[in-house]
């Protein structure tokens, strides 16, 4: 008789561990299909609240509430075997107070099934950050360009051309790394920069628009493989799905019009 080995979850610990190792892949995902899918290449995979935008078309991810962040997160866990969930604390639901912060994230944790929680911020967010970790709660911070924050920033904007303000952004990552972070989001930063702070710093460091030095890189899902129609300058697309399903649709729509739609005897013998 044959005994199938389980196939155990990537865990936090072995995320922290990588760390000057082997490079950590991860992508988003919103959905249990695809999920699925990037769950045999990703060593993590984040349920970001760039959903807001991708999937729901808001002009930002300031609006998404903390309810939809739950049901794409529980989505993703589903869709999953292998590979360690991290789901976005949403605007708004951590900001106020570390113990308003700690009842979102067990939330989170406890509906979803997660592994982890990301929270944006550098050293405003520290004391937080402790505060979950000492509770139970694994935190990936996010620091650089941090899209919660744009209204602030004045957009989307690369962080670090200047680099008088390259001590700003080494102190934010220190600062989340001594707070107890398994790992840091460094977003929209100029490369010399990136690769300073990943050298710098005791805890993984996963790139998105920053460098190829950092121990891991992210993208978003959507944006890699051509579904959107606006992408980031510093995504590579992969895919060109956008113009494939429109063509796709196309066909359909022509042969429903044309009442060229095969019937069941044609699709079912």
């Amino acid at each position: 008789m044959s005994v199938q080995s389980k196939i155990r979850r990537n865990t936090v610990p072995q995320i922290a561990a990588r760390k000057g190792g082997e490079p950590i892949v991860s992508l988003t995902s919103y959905h249990a299909h695809t999920a699925a899918i990037v769950d045999k290449y990703a060593d993590f995979i984040l349920v970001g609240d760039s959903l807001g935008m991708v999937m729901h078309g808001m002009e930002s991810t300031v609006g998404v509430p903390l309810e939809l962040m739950i049901m794409h997160g529980k989505a993703v866990v589903r869709g999953t075997q292998k590979a360690l969930i991290v789901v976005d604390m949403p605007f708004g639901t951590y900001e106020e107070s570390p113990s308003v912060a700690f009842r979102n994230a067990a939330k989170i944790m406890k509906e979803t099934g997660c592994g982890a929680v990301k929270l944006e911020g550098g050293a405003r967010m520290a004391e937080t950050i402790r505060f979950l970790t000492e509770r139970g709660i694994p935190v990936m911070a996010h620091i650089g360009l941090t899209p919660q924050s744009s209204h602030v920033m004045g957009g989307f904007k690369t962080q670090g051309r200047d680099e008088d303000s390259w001590p700003l952004h080494e102190a934010d990552a220190k600062a989340v790394a001594e707070a107890g972070a398994f790992a840091v989001v460094l977003e929209g930063m100029v490369e010399p920069l990136a690769a300073k702070i990943t050298k710098q710093i005791d805890i993984p460091t996963i790139g998105i628009g920053a460098s190829a030095d950092c121990d891991g890189q992210i993208l978003v899902l959507e944006d890699m493989l051509g579904l959107n129609e606006w992408t980031p300058k510093f995504v590579k697309v992969y895919g060109n799905l956008g113009p494939a399903i429109e063509q796709a649709v196309s066909d359909y729509a022509d042969e429903v019009k044309n009442r060229t739609f095969p019937g069941p005897e044609q699709v079912y013998r």
